[in-house]
């Protein structure tokens, strides 16, 4: 049976790591002793013992360079092979095998050693045959010295190398320094005045900012919510996809709360060191128990707090930061005043027992702003900008659904550069207009150049895009026709601006939206009899359109209300998941390709019917290269115009 959900956290501590300075010291001494062996392997002359017969046959054949006479023991060096012949080199001659070679070059080198035996004929046959012989002169050095240099002076040695090595480690670690400092917290500890945002500063999240006020207003006055019997919460797990402002509001928590605010992310607990993760979160809550009443925020938590029941390979390390993170969890005291904020945008693999309640009592939404929140958003960001007097930042925020609060603060300031690239002293609608065109489609690509063959082709599309949203109910009208090309990849696009906001899409509005998207190559067949890969992105988005539609939304004859398909990582890419068998899976593909086919025909026969206006309004954005709404608006009304008059002529 699985334990995960056991208030101890589901398994037992884990036992203390081993010294990893220990392993590391055993380590060197190892490869130190390693080494010089080799060394001396390499660099020391081959040592062979000879008897005295030997030794004075090799003496009267002339093959001896040098003798030393010790107590007891007579060493001998022979002649090398280029004294013996001058003409030779120490390099191998042409032909001669090299390991031959280095064999002949070692025995040359080849120290012979034998008894030392009282010949009194020994020194004068030496004098004859000119070898050199010597007697060593014994050496005494002071024995504390001698104990010094041999056995003090390297343990210093590596006793001084090991505290360099511990404090360059511990200080990237984040640690304090010396050899204790390893599994010291490095969490950053802020004050009010220190990060410089409070909830002021935050917008279009109303409900996540007023869960978050009652906990700061929790730790400032705890009395009057024990009063009544209210227990303090544990934690707060804020979720939501990048860039909708976690990091921000924990930060705004940090300016609102007055108290310690511990920050830290979750990638820094894991390290090389097996048991340093779990030693940091000890002490990271030990001092959180010191400095109370305080806050901790753990971003991106998914780095220690994913499930443990992966039955494919985990990491031990993070298993033990998570086990050690829930027992702290659950001896904090409930009389001190510490809270607990994590952000994540994968809420779906962390561990139940780090989400049941006791531990995260709060699950706290960031989602994308509604038109509302951006419209607030943009004000916040706006604030220390200079403004024209014509902004209008509700037509901005219509046009930039479902972008978050990141998105929304760099379009400011592309804003902002624009105008200073300008030499305007203040930003104006279009400065704003155009930022939101950098942020969703990229700059304009000056350099590509299109034939005038692409050019015409690119115009027809787009045009048949427009076209589409104009002759049907059910679609947003278009803010803006363009030809072109964007660092983003685009040759052109249609922009269409809602005119209010959305929050639901009905199946007539869906299956519109599929036939605008199609329409583009609905032109290009019609016009050029041809198809082209100008609508790769336009068919992958219908395709997702559709399949969404029927899998998800029971918008289907065929399948009525069933979920084929459920979302995995709903906030960061949020790709579909099959819930259904293969066969279903095949029917499905079907279905999706004959409502696709279906929107084809359609957007086919609305240009057909209308190609006088897609000749017209696509020649004139062939000539301007970008046309706003308005200007195609009006030709489409004239052309309208001009066919009501025929059509009453003909009457």
């Amino acid at each position: 049976m699985d334990n995960n959900n056991n208030r101890g956290g589901g398994r037992p501590p884990a036992p203390p790591a081993r010294n990893p300075l220990i392993a590391f010291l055993v380590v060197s001494l190892g490869i130190t002793i390693l080494l010089n062996l080799l060394i001396s392997a390499l660099t020391n002359p081959k040592k062979e013992e000879i008897s005295y017969t030997q030794f004075m046959a090799m003496l009267e054949n002339d093959e001896l360079s040098q003798v030393e006479i010790a107590d007891g023991q007579i060493s001998m060096t022979k002649k090398s092979s280029s004294a013996a012949k001058p003409s030779s080199t120490s390099a191998p001659q042409a032909g001669v095998n090299m390991f031959d070679f280095a064999e002949k070059q070692t025995k040359d080198r080849t120290i012979y050693y034998t008894g030392y035996i009282d010949d009194p004929e020994l020194l004068p046959k030496l004098r004859e045959h000119g070898v050199e012989f010597t007697r060593p002169v014994p050496y005494k050095m002071n024995p504390i010295l001698e104990f010094l240099l041999t056995w003090i002076l390297p343990v210093l040695i590596m006793v001084g190398l090991l505290w360099l090595l511990t404090r360059s480690m511990t200080k990237r670690m984040g640690g304090s320094g010396g050899m204790m400092g390893f599994g010291k917290s490095n969490a950053k500890v802020y004050v009010q005045t220190k990060t410089g945002v409070t909830f002021a500063d935050v917008a279009g999240q109303e409900e996540a900012k007023e869960s978050l006020d009652e906990i700061v207003d929790f730790l400032h006055h705890p009395k009057k919510y024990t009063d009544i019997g209210a227990k303090q919460p544990k934690g707060a797990l804020l979720v939501g996809p990048p860039g909708t402002g976690k990091t921000l509001l924990a930060k705004a928590v940090a300016g609102e709360a007055n108290v310690p605010f511990f920050s830290i992310s979750g990638s820094e607990f894991v390290e090389m060191f097996v048991g340093m993760g779990a030693s940091r979160v000890r002490d990271l809550f030990k001092q959180a128990s010191e400095k109370a009443p305080c806050i901790i925020f753990i971003d991106e938590i998914d780095a220690i707090g994913k499930s443990r029941d992966n039955q494919f390979s985990t990491n031990d390390e993070r298993e033990q930061t998570l086990n050690q993170l829930l027992s702290e969890m659950d001896g904090f005291d409930s009389t001190k005043a510490v809270v607990i904020l994590a952000a994540t945008n994968r809420p779906e693999v962390l561990d139940k027992a780090l989400l049941r309640p006791g531990r995260f009592d709060r699950r706290i939404i960031v989602e994308k702003p509604d038109l509302k929140g951006r419209e607030d958003i943009l004000k916040v960001h706006a604030k220390n900008v200079k403004m024209s007097g014509d902004v209008d930042l509700h037509e901005i925020a219509l046009a930039t659904s479902g972008a978050v609060g990141a998105d929304l603060a760099n379009m400011i300031n592309e804003a902002a550069l624009r105008a200073v690239r300008m030499g305007r002293m203040q930003v104006i609608q279009g400065d704003l207009m155009e930022a939101v065109e950098v942020v969703i489609a990229g700059k304009e690509k000056k350099d590509r150049i299109l034939s005038e063959k692409e050019k015409r082709i690119v115009a027809f599309h787009e045009v048949g895009h427009a076209l589409a949203a104009a002759l049907q109910k059910n679609t947003q009208p278009v803010q803006k026709i363009t030809i072109v090309p964007r660092t983003k990849g685009s040759l052109g696009y249609t922009m269409q601006m809602p005119e209010e906001e959305h929050y639901l899409m009905s199946k007539d509005e869906i299956v519109a939206e599929i036939t605008v998207l199609v329409a583009g190559r609905a032109a290009e067949e019609l016009i050029f009899d041809t198809q082209t890969t100008g609508a790769s992105n336009d068919i992958e988005r219908a395709t997702q359109m559709a399949r969404n539609m029927i899998s998800m939304y029971g918008m289907s004859d065929e399948f009525g209300m069933t979920a084929l398909e459920s979302i995995e990582s709903r906030y960061l890419d949020g790709r579909s998941v099959a819930n259904c068998s293969e066969e279903t899976k095949t029917r499905l593909d079907n279905a999706v390709m004959k409502l696709i086919s279906g929107c084809f025909d359609k957007a086919k026969t609305l240009l057909t019917e209308n190609e006088n206006r897609l000749r017209k309004i696509s020649e004139f954005l062939i000539e301007k290269e970008t046309i706003t709404g308005d200007e195609f608006m009006n030709i489409f009304r004239e052309d309208e115009e001009t066919q009501d008059a025929d059509k009453n002529t003909d009457e």
